[in-house]
């Protein structure tokens, strides 16, 4: 390793262990307990945003190209992540053998980029564009997104990883879905 990798390397470690020690302060609070590890349940293989696609499209008047469209979005966006940018890190998860409060699904990819966060971001970007509802997307994501420190599931560097990615593929999302005009 370079010296410059190898002085890069120190510095996310310090990071994440600077945020995970944030974390620590909050961890064991019961209702942080179950909000965030409600969050990554739910954040689970991009369910929760085709789900609310398809509430949007409801909302508008059965809309079923806006309910298409946030599955055709993260579709990509899980194909992508899962299947060829994780593969291309193979980055190692925090230790798996801590105690937890509560149970949560074990990944089986490599840890970065987030692909809750990537997810989350992406489809929170896709479903504001054009919607009152925006704060409660963004707000959603943000605890979608962090969920997966606090349940010790990512380092904090692998979230911020998949935000980047994920303000990326929304904007790319946006520019070749563009939202259906109400």
């Amino acid at each position: 390793m370079t010296g410059r990798l190898l002085r890069v390397s120190r510095r996310v470690a310090a990071f994440d262990l600077a945020v995970d020690r944030g974390f620590d302060r909050l961890r064991g609070n019961a209702v942080a307990d179950r909000v965030f590890y409600a969050g990554s349940e739910l954040g689970d293989f991009g369910l929760l945003w085709v789900l609310l696609g398809t509430i949007k499209g409801l909302r508008r008047g059965n809309d079923l190209v806006t309910a298409l469209r946030m599955t055709a979005a993260m579709g990509a966006e899980s194909v992508l992540v899962n299947g060829v940018i994780k593969s291309c890190f193979r980055r190692t998860r925090p230790p798996w053998e801590v105690d937890r409060p509560l149970r949560v699904r074990r990944p089986l990819t490599s840890s970065f980029p987030s692909g809750h966060a990537t997810s989350a971001v992406s489809a929170a970007m896709m479903l504001s564009e054009d919607d009152d509802w925006w704060p409660f997307y963004v707000v959603l994501a943000s605890i979608v997104a962090t969920s997966r420190i606090y349940v010790k599931i990512h380092h904090a560097s692998d979230v911020a990883g998949g935000v980047a990615v994920g303000v990326a593929l929304g904007m790319i999302g946006r520019r070749l879905l563009p939202a259906p005009r109400p």
